[in-house]
């Protein structure tokens, strides 16, 4: 009787009402609100900058700032898709065939066809979105769906383009290297979509309920809002966003490569768990996200201007994504003793 009256009582709520309660589910374990989990990607992505302009002072220019960040741009985007997946409390394994098979649609499908190509693309996010939908109703494990879609992405991307070539159409290639007065433009782009993702994600009503799909489904549906739809919402944004990072590539790489994005499949989940998220679900932080995919990014950059052997790269980003997650253990032990001896102080 009374599950009854409380599932009553929450189709009873109008739609603010729902979001506000969802939005006080969204803590993380330790209680603490999830502001400040970008601080320490923050601090290490400006240690990266300031040897990078220590090392070539010449890469602090707009030209040079162009340079270092542009070819960490796609990757940034890349992060940010697998971002809004984890945020749901799964994993995508197929980001990288994903934004792969974007590039080749740029340099093949819509340099021919402008309307058949844009259909396409938009035929793409609507399929990442149903992948939501199959997960969720089936309760498939994420790993294995998505791995599974990662051949079907190649797959496809290999039937229009077997080996590299196509040309990008110039407008995109104009548009993705813009340069405004001033500030690059990757440097703007990157700004824009931390600033929005930010601001959806952890400042709208509904972007609580969408993190707290992925940490309390079962608290998001005693509030009266369905699990299924907000992760329908979260695999869609993440087709949008990988479609964007694979707009970004195909404009910088001016050709398709079926193969050209595979990296990005580990390089977005590293991005995601550096910028201070975890896999427990809804633990996310785009600002930290962004910050995490540039460091690892950045990293290239760094041992190529210290002459290091490209072949130290894969071993340096691990190591990167290691001394920060003991940092985050580090913090988070400080956090619970500080904890501990408030609440014994208290007692």
């Amino acid at each position: 009787m009374t599950q009854d009256t409380d599932a009553s009582a929450a189709e009873s709520l109008d739609a603010p009402a729902r979001l506000s309660r969802a939005a006080q589910l969204m803590r993380t374990p330790s209680g603490a609100p999830l502001l400040g989990m970008w601080f320490l990607p923050t601090v290490a992505l400006v240690i990266m900058l300031v040897a990078i302009f220590s090392i070539q002072p010449t890469a602090f220019s707009y030209t040079g700032l162009s340079l270092v960040l542009g070819g960490s741009f796609p990757l940034v985007l890349a992060a940010l898709a697998q971002m809004f997946v984890i945020a749901g409390g799964d994993i995508d394994l197929g980001i990288g065939s994903f934004v792969s098979l974007v590039n080749v649609i740029f340099a093949v499908t819509l340099e021919k066809n402008v309307l058949l190509g844009t259909l396409f693309l938009i035929g793409l996010v609507v399929a990442n979105a149903l992948i939501g939908v199959l997960i969720t109703v089936r309760r498939l494990p994420s790993i294995v769906v998505t791995l599974g879609m990662a051949f079907i992405w190649l797959g496809i991307a290999i039937t229009i383009l077997p080996n590299p070539g196509g040309t990008v159409p110039a407008p995109i290639v104009s548009f993705v290297n813009l340069s405004p007065p001033v500030i690059p433009g990757v440097v703007l782009g990157i700004v824009i979509v931390t600033i929005v993702t930010s601001w959806f994600l952890m400042r709208t009503r509904y972007g609580a309920v969408l993190r707290a799909t992925g940490s309390n489904p079962e608290a998001v549906t005693r509030a009266g809002w369905s699990v299924l739809k907000a992760k329908i919402v979260l695999y869609g944004i993440a087709g949008i966003f990988g479609v964007l990072s694979g707009m970004v590539l195909s404009g910088q790489a001016t050709s398709g490569d079926p193969n050209i994005a595979q990296s990005y499949i580990l390089l977005s989940i590293a991005g995601v768990i550096v910028g201070g998220g975890s896999f427990a679900g809804g633990d996310v932080s785009p600002g930290g996200t962004v910050a995490g995919a540039l460091v690892i990014g950045l990293m290239a950059a760094l041992l190529q201007f210290l002459n290091i052997s490209s072949n130290y790269q894969v071993g340096a980003q691990g190591l990167t994504l290691v001394v920060i997650l003991l940092f985050r253990v580090g913090l988070s032990l400080l956090r619970r003793g500080r904890q501990s001896r408030i609440t014994e102080a208290r007692a």
